[in-house]
C-alpha cells in the first residue's frame, strides 16, 4: 500500500555483507563470542542518522548506540569531524551531496578474482579531473572500401598560428595537473561537485559554433580556439603530472554543418617526425551514420600537413598537424581520434562476456593481478586446457603476453583482442595451443593512463616501459607485480616467449624488436619467430623493419628485462598507427580487423615455431644466415673495405652491423619524480644492508662445521696450486674469437669458472685436457636441467574450419606440414609423442 515506506523498511533490515563477513571471521578466530542479534547494524544506524541529523554516535570506541545530542556544541563538533578536508581516513563513504556517512567502505582486496555476476567496476579518476556523466560507446564498423593514404599535392596550406589573443576560446579545461604536482587520490567520477559547462553557449539556431568536449574516458583535448568561422586551433593536454607527451587526441564536436569545410589545427605536438607526413589520415566517427547506416570509424581529411610551429617558447619546439574535413550531416555528433579508441570499459565488457561464457570460463581464469595507483583493477588471464595428469601439467611451457603499457597506443589492444578471440575459440589450432601451453595475459598494463587519456605515462608521471627494474612497488604497481608474476612463473616452468604489444608513430607496417643472443649454439634463433611471422602475414608484417640491438636507454624496457631474466624469445611487437606498404594492402590504412587478424597470425606462428617437424625452422635459419651475409657485405662495401668472410663471418658481432631501433622520441627515461627519489634511496640502502648482513651461527656444532670446511679449503688450495696454474696457462693458449666475439661468451665463461675450480681439486692425473673436461661438465649440467618428455593428445594444426581464421591474401612460401590427424573426443585417438616441444629453441 505504501511502496515508499516498504522500500525504506527493506533498506533498514537489509544485512550488510561486509559486517556479516567480519562477524563470521572474528567468531571463527574466537575474538567475538556474542550473539549475532546483539551486533549493531551500520545500515540501520546510517538510515537513522540520515533521517534524523540530531542523532550522533556515542564517543566510546566499543559502543555504536545512537543517542540524542543534548548539546549543540557536540553536534557542531561532530559535523566538523565529517568535513571532507578534515577527514583522516579515505575509507568513509560519501553520498551524492559529498557528505560523509559513518560507515566504512568494503575493502578492495577482499577477493582477487573476477566475478561475472557482479557489476563492472566504474573507472576511478584522479580527483583533479572533471568527468561528464555520459556513456561514450562506439560500434566496430568496418569501412566498405580500402582506405588509401593521402597523397600530398604540394599545395597544402600552412595556416598561421593566431592563438587566443586574436581568436575566441570556445573550450578550455580549468585545471590540469602538470609537472611539479603528483597524484594524491582518486574516486569514481573524478572531481566532486557539479560538472561545469566548458563549451560556449549558443546564441540561437543560426549560431554555427562547434561545441567541443573531451572529459570522457580516454579523451584528450585541452583547449579549442575559434580563429575563423570554420577554423579552429586545438591544444592537446599533456600526460597528467608531466609537461610533455602530446600525440594522442580524442574529442567530440557537436552542432555541425553539412556543406561547410572546416579546418582543424593541432598546435602543440612534440614529435619531429610523424606518419602524417607519409599519408596517414585522422579518424572520424559520425553518430548519425552509426545509428542509421551502421558505419563506424573511418579515415577522413584533406590538405593534411605536418610542420614545425615557429610560435613556441624557444625551449621546446612544437609541431602542428592541420587538416580539412566536411561533416556528413547537419546537427551531428562527431568524434575525432588519432587511432581507433579502446577504453578500459571496453576491456571490462569483453572480460565480463568471457566470465559469463560457460565454455570459455572453463579454460580461461580471470584474476586480479594488482590495483593501479588510482585503484583500478589490472586483470590477469590464465588460459590453458585442464591437464589429465600432474606430469602433463608440469611439462607445459608458458607464453606471456601484455599490452597497453603505453595508454595512447590503442592498436596494441586491438591486436590483443584478436589474439584472445582466437585462443578462446573452438578452433582445433586454438585447442592444440591450449593443450601444450599455459598463456599468461595482461591485456591492459596501464589502466589509469588509458582512462585519463594519456599518451605514454601512468599517474606517476613516468613511462612504465622504462621502469621494469624498479623496486618501488607502491609507485609502479602494475609493472612490479607483472615482473614478480613472471619470476614466479619461471620458477615453475619454462617460458617460451614473452611479447609486449605496442604502437609505432613513425614507421608503417608491423614488426618486432628483440634481443641478440650471445650463445653461439643458438645463434640467430631469436630471429626465427619474426621471420616466420612475416611469412604468415606477408601483407602486414615487415621483417626488414625488425631490430635486435639493445640500446642503453632501453635497458629498463619489458623485453630487455625479461630477456635478462631468462626468456630468450623476448619481443616488443610494434603495430603502426598508419597502414601497410606490402603486398595487396600496399598504401592502405590498417583497420581494426587487420590488427585483430595479426593476433591470429601470432597463434599460427607459435605453432610453426614449435612444430616437431624441423623443416620450417631449418629453412628459416638458412635464410637468416644468407640475409646476414648480404648485410655484412653491404656494410663493408659502404666502408670501402674488402674482406673474405669464409669460415669466420658468423663470429662478427650482430650489434655492430645493426642500427638503432629508430623508436620513439620518448625513449630516454626521465628518471624518478622528485617525491620518489628519497623513497628509492631508502629502499636501496635497506637492500644493500640485507645483502651485507650474514646469518649468525647459533650453535657450537655449526661453528665447528664451518671451521672444518675452512681447514679443508685451505689444505686443497696449497696442495693443488701447481696443477691449477698449469691448467690456467693451457687455457690462456686457446685461440680467441674473431673481432669482439669473446665478449659474447663472457656469461658462459663465468659459469665455467666454479666448475674449473672444482675440477682442479677432483681430477688430478686425468688424461682429459681442460677444454674437454669443461665441455663434459657443462654437457652433464645441461642434461640434468633438461625437462622430462611428455605426451599430448591433440588435434591437427591445420584445421578445416576456417570460420575462425582470417584468410590472408598471400600464402607463405613454404610447404605446410601437418601434425598426425587426431579426433578430439572420438574413439580413434592417436597419441602424438613429442621428443621435445621446441627442439630448435633454447634448452
Amino acid at each position: 500500500m505504501f511502496p515508499a515506506l516498504e522500500t525504506e523498511l527493506r533498506q533498514e533490515t537489509l544485512p550488510d555483507p561486509y559486517e556479516d563477513f567480519m562477524y563470521h571471521h572474528l567468531q571463527y578466530y574466537g575474538y567475538f563470542k556474542a550473539e549475532r542479534d546483539s551486533l549493531p547494524d551500520s545500515a540501520t544506524h546510517q538510515q537513522a542518522w540520515k533521517n534524523n541529523p540530531r542523532l550522533v554516535l556515542n564517543g566510546s570506541f566499543g559502543e555504536r548506540d545512537l543517542i540524542p545530542d543534548p548539546l549543540q556544541k557536540k553536534k557542531l563538533l561532530y559535523s566538523s569531524m565529517l568535513t571532507p578536508h578534515l577527514l583522516k581516513s579515505r575509507q568513509l563513504l560519501h553520498n551524492e551531496f559529498g557528505e560523509a556517512n559513518p560507515r566504512l567502505r568494503e575493502p578492495r582486496e577482499l577477493f582477487g578474482f573476477f566475478s561475472g555476476s557482479a557489476p563492472l567496476q566504474a573507472p576511478r579518476w584522479p580527483i583533479e579531473c572533471e568527468v561528464i556523466k555520459e556513456n561514450i560507446r562506439h560500434i566496430e564498423g568496418v569501412p566498405p572500401q580500402p582506405e588509401y593514404f593521402y597523397q600530398p599535392t604540394g599545395n597544402e596550406k600552412i595556416p598561421d598560428i593566431v592563438g587566443e589573443e586574436k581568436g575566441t576560446v570556445v573550450y578550455q579545461l580549468d585545471s590540469v595537473p602538470t609537472e611539479g604536482s603528483c597524484f594524491s587520490s582518486s574516486r569514481v567520477g573524478g572531481k566532486r561537485g557539479d560538472i561545469k559547462e566548458l563549451a560556449v553557449t549558443l546564441q540561437g539556431p543560426d549560431d554555427n559554433t562547434l561545441l567541443f568536449e573531451s572529459r570522457f574516458e580516454s579523451g584528450n583535448l585541452q583547449k579549442a580556439v575559434r580563429v575563423d568561422t570554420y577554423e579552429y586551433e586545438l591544444t592537446l593536454r599533456t600526460d597528467l603530472y608531466t609537461n610533455k607527451h602530446t600525440q594522442w587526441f580524442y574529442f567530440r564536436v557537436q552542432n555541425t554543418r553539412k556543406d561547410a569545410t572546416y579546418r582543424f589545427t593541432i598546435v602543440n605536438l612534440l614529435k619531429p617526425k610523424s606518419l602524417y607526413t607519409l599519408g596517414m589520415k585522422p579518424l572520424m566517427y559520425s553518430q548519425l551514420d552509426a545509428d542509421t547506416h551502421n558505419l563506424g570509424w573511418r579515415r577522413e581529411g584533406k590538405e593534411i600537413k605536418y610542420y614545425k610551429n615557429h610560435m613556441g617558447d624557444g625551449l621546446q619546439p612544437f609541431y602542428c598537424l592541420t587538416w580539412t574535413v566536411q561533416f556528413p550531416h547537419d546537427q551531428d555528433t562527431c568524434f575525432f581520434a588519432h587511432f581507433y579508441p579502446y577504453t578500459y570499459t571496453d576491456l571490462q565488457c569483453y572480460l565480463l562476456a568471457v566470465a559469463n561464457n560457460p565454455v570459455q570460463s572453463q579454460f580461461c581464469k580471470l584474476r586480479t593481478l594488482c590495483r593501479s595507483l588510482a585503484g583500478n583493477t589490472v586483470y590477469l588471464l590464465t588460459i590453458t586446457n585442464p591437464s589429465q595428469t600432474p606430469q602433463e601439467a608440469a611439462a607445459k611451457k608458458a607464453v606471456v603476453l601484455s599490452a597497453r603499457v603505453h595508454p595512447g597506443e590503442s592498436n596494441g589492444s586491438w591486436v590483443m583482442k584478436g589474439f584472445l578471440d582466437f585462443i578462446l575459440s573452438n578452433s582445433p589450432d586454438a585447442q592444440l595451443l591450449r593443450d601444450i601451453f599455459v598463456f599468461k595475459v595482461v591485456p591492459m598494463l596501464n589502466p589509469d593512463g588509458v582512462i585519463v587519456g594519456n599518451y605514454r605515462c601512468s599517474l606517476a608521471g613516468r613511462d612504465l616501459n622504462r621502469h621494469y627494474k624498479t623496486i618501488l612497488k607502491e609507485s609502479f604497481p602494475c609493472i612490479w607485480y607483472t615482473r614478480s608474476m613472471i619470476q614466479r612463473l619461471l620458477e615453475e616452468r619454462e617460458v617460451l616467449l614473452y611479447c609486449d604489444f605496442h604502437g609505432h608513430s613513425r614507421k608503417n607496417n608491423i614488426f618486432l624488436y628483440g634481443c641478440n643472443n650471445n650463445d653461439r649454439k643458438y645463434w640467430l634463433h631469436e630471429r626465427v619467430f619474426p621471420l616466420m611471422l612475416s611469412k604468415n602475414a606477408p601483407d602486414k608484417f615487415s621483417f626488414p623493419s625488425c631490430n635486435f640491438k639493445i640500446q642503453k636507454c632501453k635497458e629498463g624496457t619489458g623485453r630487455v628485462v625479461m630477456w635478462r631474466m631468462g626468456i630468450p624469445n623476448s619481443y616488443t611487437l610494434e603495430a603502426t598507427f598508419g597502414g601497410s606498404t606490402l603486398g595487396s594492402k600496399r598504401h592502405t590504412h590498417f583497420t581494426t580487423e587487420d590488427l585483430k587478424s595479426l593476433g591470429y597470425h601470432v597463434c599460427d606462428t607459435l605453432l610453426d615455431f614449435c612444430d616437431p617437424d624441423q623443416t620450417k625452422f631449418t629453412q628459416c635459419l638458412a635464410e637468416l644466415k644468407e640475409l646476414l651475409q648480404q648485410e655484412i657485405h653491404k656494410k663493408f662495401s659502404e666502408l670501402g673495405q674488402d674482406m673474405d668472410l669464409e669460415g669466420s663471418w658468423n663470429d662478427i658481432s650482430l650489434s655492430d652491423i645493426e642500427s638503432s631501433t629508430s623508436g620513439s622520441d620518448s625513449s630516454l627515461s626521465d628518471g624518478l619524480p622528485v617525491h620518489l627519489l628519497s623513497i628509492a634511496h631508502e629502499l636501496n640502502q635497506k637492500k644493500m644492508y640485507k645483502k651485507k648482513k650474514k646469518t649468525p651461527l647459533q650453535t657450537r656444532k655449526q661453528r665447528n662445521e664451518q671451521y672444518q670446511k675452512n681447514m679443508i679449503r685451505e689444505f686443497k688450495s696449497t696442495e693443488y696450486a701447481p696443477e691449477r696454474a698449469e691448467i690456467a696457462s693451457t687455457l690462456q693458449k686457446q685461440p680467441t674469437f674473431f673481432k669482439n666475439s669473446g665478449n659474447t661468451s663472457s656469461s658462459t665463461m663465468k659459469n665455467e669458472k666454479p666448475r674449473m675450480n672444482e675440477l682442479n681439486g677432483r681430477v688430478k692425473g686425468n688424461s682429459l685436457d681442460p677444454p674437454k673436461m669443461t665441455t663434459s661438465i657443462l654437457t652433464k649440467e645441461r642434461m640434468q636441467r633438461k625437462k622430462p618428455r611428455f605426451t599430448v593428445s591433440c588435434s591437427p594444426k591445420r584445421s578445416t574450419n576456417t570460420s575462425q581464421e582470417p584468410a590472408p591474401d598471400m600464402k607463405p612460401n613454404w610447404s605446410r606440414n601437418t601434425f598426425p590427424a587426431t579426433q578430439r573426443g572420438g574413439a580413434n585417438v592417436v597419441s602424438v609423442s613429442y621428443p621435445s616441444l621446441h627442439i630448435y629453441t633454447y634448452p
